[in-house]
């Protein structure tokens, strides 16, 4: 019985990373050897041991065989027999079928460390092409390391792209893309996990909403960069920057999102896209089951992010309205993410990121101020029931109109 550090633990340690988790394979051991250590079973298709002290994982060496469609199809065996090597040749990528054992050697079969020091995302064997999941993890693995100048394989690339054409794509479930890609919109570049998924196809078949971005003009003297599809991700770059927050970086992704259906006939203008975007939006969340949190942000960014960008232009009933709309009084955080959400809008076209956007910090005050007005004071003045909102709503009028807009 061996013991193995595998995975990403050895490959962080390798790029001089921070480790998150440390995932250990146990060979040459049946479950029965684990339970009598004291480890609790804790895997579902195959062996997973939790340890009785430090709770780390640890998985007998095991294979897998695919024998349906979509990543739920597989048949794995777990034994004693199955050696270190045969358990590393069923792992994505090179870089992550690493080894360390007990004395702290490397064990390599796949030329993982090579790949680790070109900065190369490779697939370990054709077997890749039988796990659909493993396009999402490759791209999320893309938006982890692209700051360090990672790059797939062109020889992955292609195996993605021919995976997408067979049809595995359109088998993974909901919840598994959902999980993949929240993860990689808590990744330092969220963007290269969309870049990669367009380049092999399946951004296309998973998020459509999203793909037909790509190529929709937008107005030159308001969008430099002219494509919508390229205004979204630099949208969300500057997301990145403001927010680490998965939440707005969602609700920055999907925007604009109403621009994909734009009548050409009316090119590149696009009236109308707010409405569109967010039923767009709501589509798109249900299908994937999305938490609360994303779906509400996600939809009043696409509904109401244009009525903050032209704060200055209009009346103060209007930024009332916008203010009632948003929910703005009961939920001041979510308010904070959706003018983030707005100022990353803003600062997402070429020349813009340094823009001064005072429409947030303009609102955020609007919001601040107004929502000081005393309820308990309208009521001793004698208001009652629905005579109270609309007192309420009057006089926040009135410090829009005489403290902020005077």
């Amino acid at each position: 019985m061996k013991t193995y550090l595998v995975g990403g633990a050895v490959r962080d340690k390798l790029l001089g990373i921070p480790v998150k988790d440390n995932d250990w394979v146990v060979v040459g051991a049946t479950p029965d050897d684990m339970l009598k250590q004291n480890f609790t079973l804790v895997g579902k298709d195959f062996p997973v041991f939790l340890h009785p002290k430090t709770q780390e994982e640890y998985a007998l060496a095991r294979t897998e065989r695919k024998t349906a469609a979509g990543y739920h199809g597989f048949q794995f065996h777990a034994d004693s027999d199955i050696t270190l090597e045969e358990d590393v040749m069923r792992r994505d990528l090179t870089i992550n079928a690493l080894a360390e054992d007990g004395d702290g050697n490397i064990i390599d079969y796949v030329n993982g460390q090579a790949d680790l020091k070109n900065r190369i995302l490779r697939h370990v064997s054709p077997a890749f092409a039988e796990d659909p999941v493993r396009i999402l993890r490759i791209a999320r693995f893309s938006a982890r390391f692209a700051h360090l100048g990672f790059t797939i394989a062109d020889e992955t690339m292609q195996l993605m792209k021919d995976m997408v054409k067979q049809g595995e794509v359109d088998a993974l479930v909901a919840e598994r893309v959902w999980q993949e890609t929240v993860k990689a919109l808590a990744e330092p570049s969220p963007d290269v996990f969309i870049e990669v998924l367009r380049r092999c196809g399946a951004l296309k078949v998973l998020f459509p909403e999203i793909d037909r971005l790509f190529g929709v003009p937008q107005p030159k003297e308001h969008h430099p960069e002219i494509d919508t599809g390229i205004h979204t991700l630099m949208v969300l770059q500057q997301a990145c920057l403001l927010s680490d927050d998965p939440v707005v970086r969602f609700a920055a992704l999907t925007h604009d999102l109403g621009k994909g259906t734009t009548d050409k006939k009316i090119l590149p203008h696009h009236y109308g896209h707010e409405e569109r975007g967010y039923y767009l939006v709501k589509k798109l969340c249900k299908r994937y089951k999305t938490p609360n949190q994303f779906t509400q942000l996600a939809e009043i960014t696409a509904r109401y992010h244009t009525h903050v960008h032209r704060a200055f232009e209009v009346k103060a009933k209007t930024l009332l309205k916008v203010l009632n709309l948003t929910d703005a009084y009961r939920r001041p955080e979510r308010f904070a993410q959706f003018l983030l959400a707005c100022t990353a809008d803003s600062h997402g076209r070429p020349g813009y990121e340094d823009y001064d956007y005072q429409q947030a910090p303009f609102f955020a005050t609007i919001r601040d101020k107004t929502a000081n007005v005393d309820v308990q004071a309208i009521i001793k003045d004698g208001f009652e029931n629905e005579k109270i909102s609309d007192e309420l709503h009057k006089r926040r009028l009135v410090i829009i109109k005489e403290e902020i807009l005077n």
